[in-house]
């Protein structure tokens, strides 16, 4: 039986560390926090205005233009990193197929670009 246990105590020391640190990276800012904060500092701050006190206000639709763009190409990135792991494995038919891929992303950033939708007046 003390086996069976021995064998589970790295276990329980990892669990024990684990909740020691969650506990201190818990408390500690409550010890080392600076607690004096200036009214900028306590003002909610979003999207590049400041707050009102209305929470539906209307909202100007290049925010979300900006946001559709971002995952976009965003998501262009995710799909570079399988490729770039792949590499080797693909050979030219990948490599090609991605620089289509690239290619159609480019003339996309071009439309959006020659259309405006990139512009913050």
């Amino acid at each position: 039986m003390t086996d069976l246990l021995s064998n589970y105590l790295p276990i329980l020391l990892f669990i024990g560390l684990a909740a020691v640190i969650g506990a201190a990276l818990l408390v500690a800012p409550f010890i080392v926090a600076f607690r004096k904060p200036d009214p900028e500092k306590l003002s909610a701050f979003e999207a590049g205005f400041d707050a009102f006190d209305d929470a539906r206000m209307k909202v100007d639709v290049r925010f979300y233009l900006v946001s559709i763009l971002f995952i976009i190409f965003d998501l262009e990135v995710a799909f570079l990193f399988p490729w770039a792991v792949a590499f080797h494995d693909i050979g030219w038919f990948g490599f090609w197929s991605v620089m289509v891929f690239l290619g159609l992303l480019t003339v996309g950033f071009i439309y959006e670009w020659r259309k405006g939708a990139l512009e913050w007046d």
